[in-house]
């Protein structure tokens, strides 16, 4: 894969970049010369930093702060000007120093700015020798007010309005904060000194090496120095913060939130202690920092909900506090998750980076596997039918199956595609494919694979195919290395036809491989070798497929099943005889496999490679007593019915009488309060079909949803954690303007910030227009809060596509204000996904052809492009779903 890197990056430069073998902080610091790899870089590539030494002091109240930093660097060639990113600074005192020679005098530097591309030129008088050298500068810049380099969140709480700074830097905004060579192959080391006030805490990647009063109400923090590590993941928070610790195998585990918060915490705390332990284990190195922080932080992002910053995590408050008020199983698991994913990074991404962004996915496909496979192993209780993997791959599926979609690997040109590349393929594909390759070689080949990759580059850089090239000689051939190049370095889902036959009381089932698609029926098939498993009775068979093949099992007459377990990446068609089979047995499969089969067939009845009768056959055979994960797929697939019929009324009802004669009952089982042994899954089951009933126009449903609002002025058990978010959901989707006020004035009152935020996004959730633009209309004021006010113009476009768009794009100067700059370019367009008329398409491409780079309108283009495929499968699906509908006497 690295010469098929190579030769797709052929114009952009390539660096030398370290990888450095396992050693403690303190010879990391000193590392030199380790092994190289190639990377891509957007920087002159003949001077290289080592070590930076960076001295802030913020001005909270001014939104400024002064900086001052010396970077140790190589001059690697003669030249006349050292080139490093910086964003909206100022420069004055600027030198370079030779270092080791004696009767060196201080180089004066001229600093040039240019802002299009993101840099900073020193210029000298003269060339520089190739050499060391020590460049210092003092400079100034701004803290922002969206979660981009050194920004400011401000909250209320019992004492009134407070503000915290935090630092965000992934992918490219360390050089918001300090002038650096801002790309993760440039690692180095830190060390970090802050400037104050006098009571307020402030936290970094490593430990305080000391801190002092300085007078004038202030205080300097010194932090130890850093291992080897890439801009992107320093990390500076400062406030009136709480910390809770715990020490476990030589490592202080804190977590830090707001003051009067941290309690709020300790499940975040003791899981992250868990979720350490189980990593030091499975990846055979153990963590090397002497501490690993979680900062909860109150506000959100369009972008992230948690930042894997070395030693220092960044968390939004809903992703790590837990409050009994309000906080539910669901909340749990979204807590110990992100622990699980933030601290997987710690070795994938942090100890060992990639190169370059094209291998993100190295980072966050890794690290969503990670999640699960941990959440499954230390939390089985929240997934007894083991399907959580099913959701992940089938859900990146959606997007892959699209003209829009890329590669794993893909090449990242500029910053905003880099941005861009933090989406459901580098994710969730990531996790699948890996999924499916740990299961292909076995367990055990592949994390000895993974230790030795990890062991061979940390505190260094890495791509692809060092990983693939570790777990293939772990497993032993196999084609490992072909199989993993189909699946990461062209895009797409391998479509798989069984027809099967019986001969000579065997059991023969023939396979061809073709490319599933929803936008493309006359593409010609890329191709893959496919790992397939095939099932029919108690024997399964395991085969590479490419192109075509076939597969024997003995006997006859039991229905055949492709992909047993749900780990291939790939969908099945079944022959008509097989599928029908198939659902005659429905209920005898496995719950991960009867998902499986509703999945695919969902997926290939709405690209029309299947009957919908298939699909909504399948429908009617769950059973009252069925797994909760099953009832949750029903849900989704006969609510979905109602969407369809949009602009029919008389159709759209029928289908909801359909939709309503399945749920109810199901409904009517579980009741609206938790009984004793509920699993998870029924907790989250009862939540998702009162929702969706409302939806249905379930009177009912709405008027007791209304009924436990009102009570909980005087009863909060009316409205219990489990169902709150659902009741309040109801009633502010419903609100009259009375309603609507009245959880305004629950929203300006509240002193919790994450209450607070929560519901201020109800106030945007109208099905009314009118409240509707009174939420559009608050959301350009400060009364939300910074963050708050994108969320609720997303919120809008939920229930009202046209409007929020029009009025987003009408004041886009006001908006640009409250989006992360790395969102703006899908934070548009993002608006326009649920338009209810074609026309939104136009719209979107006007906006982008205005102000989104041409190299950066993915996002747009995959908008688009799903608006058209739903309207175009809508036409295609509506007259089967319809005649299916009546047949059954709807």
């Amino acid at each position: 894969m690295r010469r098929l890197l190579v030769s797709a990056i052929a114009l952009a430069l390539t660096v030398l970049v370290s990888a450095a073998s396992a050693q403690s902080v303190a010879e990391i610091s000193r590392a030199a010369n380790p092994p190289l790899v190639k990377a891509t870089s957007q920087l002159p590539l003949n001077v290289r930093p080592s070590h930076y030494a960076i001295q802030v002091t913020p001005h909270a109240d001014k939104m400024v702060f002064d900086g001052k930093v010396n970077i140790d660097l190589q001059v690697l060639e003669p030249t006349n000007s050292i080139v490093l990113q910086a964003v909206n600074m100022t420069f004055a005192n600027s030198m370079l120093t030779p270092t080791g020679r004696k009767r060196a005098k201080p180089l004066p530097a001229k600093v040039s700015v240019d802002a299009e591309n993101q840099t900073a030129t020193f210029t000298f008088d003269k060339p520089l020798l190739p050499g060391s050298y020590v460049l210092s500068t003092d400079y100034t810049g701004v803290i922002n007010t969206q979660a981009n380099g050194l920004f400011a969140l401000d909250y209320q709480n019992d004492s009134g309005k407070q503000r915290a700074l935090y630092t965000q830097f992934e992918n490219s905004d360390a050089r918001k904060f300090v002038p650096s060579w801002d790309e993760p192959n440039f690692k180095a080391t830190f060390d970090l000194t802050v400037t104050a006030p006098a009571g307020h805490m402030v936290v970094s990647n490593m430990p305080v090496a000391k801190a002092k009063d300085i007078g004038s109400g202030l205080q300097q923090v010194v932090f130890e120095t850093t291992p080897k590590m890439s801009t992107y993941l320093l990390f500076m928070g400062m406030g009136e913060f709480d910390r809770a610790t715990l020490d476990d195998n030589d490592v202080e585990i804190g977590v830090i939130a707001q003051k009067g918060k941290v309690d709020q915490a300790q499940f975040a705390l003791e899981a992250s202690r868990d979720v350490l332990r189980e990593y030091d284990d499975y990846f055979g190195v153990k963590y090397p920092l002497p501490k690993l922080d979680n900062i909860a932080a109150p506000g959100r992002s369009q972008f992230f909900s948690a930042m894997e910053n070395w030693g220092a995590i960044f968390t939004f408050e809903s992703a790590l506090l837990l409050d009994p008020r309000i906080s539910n199983v669901s909340d749990q698991q979204r807590v110990f998750t992100t622990a699980a994913h933030e601290i997987a990074h710690q070795w994938f991404g942090d100890l060992v980076t990639m190169a370059w962004w094209d291998d993100l996915w190295l980072n966050e496909g890794f690290a969503t596997w990670m999640e699960g496979r941990t959440t499954q192993k230390l939390h089985p209780e929240w997934d007894l039918d083991n399907v959580a993997a099913v959701y992940t791959s089938r859900g990146a599926m959606g997007s892959d199956a699209s003209v829009t979609t890329h590669p794993i690997v893909q090449h990242v040109a500029t910053v905003e595609q880099a941005s861009q590349a933090f989406d459901g393929i580098t994710y969730g594909k990531g996790s699948a494919v890996i999924g499916m390759l740990e299961d292909y070689v076995g367990s055990d080949a592949w994390r000895d694979g993974v230790r030795t990759y990890l062991k061979q580059h940390a505190y260094g850089n890495a791509v692809t195919d060092d990983l693939w090239r570790e777990v293939d000689k772990a497993a032993g051939g196999k084609q490992f290395i072909q199989v993993a190049h189909d699946f990461t370095l062209q895009p797409g889902i391998p479509l798989i036809t069984a027809n099967a036959t019986c001969t000579a009381g065997k059991t023969v089932v023939s396979l061809e491989q073709g490319e599933y698609t929803i936008d493309r029926p006359g593409k010609t098939p890329l191709r893959w070798h496919v790992p397939v498993s095939v099932r029919s009775g108690g024997d399964t068979v395991r085969v590479l497929v490419d192109g075509k093949g076939s597969v024997e099992l003995p006997g006859c007459g039991a229905p055949v099943l492709l992909n047993a377990g749900q780990k291939g990446y790939y969908r099945t068609l079944y022959a008509p005889a097989q599928f029908k089979a198939l659902s005659d047995g429905f209920n005898a499969l496995p719950v991960v496999d009867q998902l499986g089969v509703m999945m695919d067939a969902s997926a290939l009845s709405t690209a029309g490679l299947q009957p919908v009768a298939d699909m909504l056959d399948l429908t009617t055979k769950v059973p009252l007593d069925a797994s909760p994960n099953l009832w949750q797929m029903v849900a989704g697939s006969v609510g979905g019915l109602d969407d369809m019929f949009e602009g029919n009324p008389k159709r759209q009802a029928a289908a909801r009488k359909y939709a309503l004669s399945r749920l109810s009952p199901k409904f009517q089982q579980l009741g609206w309060e938790n009984r004793e042994g509920d699993s998870a899954t029924t907790k989250q089951l009862r939540s998702t079909l009162i929702s969706l009933l409302s939806r249905l126009g379930d009177a009912k449903v709405i008027a007791d949803a209304r009924a436990r609002f009102a009570a909980s002025a005087s009863d909060p058990k009316a409205m219990p954690p489990e169902l709150r978010r659902t009741i309040l959901g109801i009633v502010a989707r419903n609100a009259d303007a009375a309603t609507w006020d009245k959880l305004h004035k629950m929203a300006q009152d509240e002193k919790s910030s994450m209450i607070r935020d929560q519901y201020y996004g109800l106030l945007a959730a109208a099905k009314d227009k009118a409240l509707a633009q009174r939420a559009l209309d608050m959301a350009l004021t400060a009364e939300p809060g910074a963050t708050n006010s994108a969320g609720m113009i997303s919120a809008v476009s939920r229930e009202h596509s046209e409007m929020a768009f029009d009025f987003a794009v009408a004041h886009r100067e006001k908006v640009d204000t409250l989006v992360d700059s790395t969102s703006r370019a899908r934070f548009y367009p993002g608006l326009g996904y649920g338009a209810k008329d074609s026309k939104m398409v136009d719209k979107i491409k006007a906006f982008a052809d205005a102000y989104i780079a041409p190299t950066s309108r993915r996002d747009a283009e995959t908008v688009m492009n799903s608006i058209q495929t739903r309207f175009k499968l809508r036409e295609q699906r509506l007259p089967q779903v319809d005649a299916w509908l009546k047949k059954n006497g709807y």
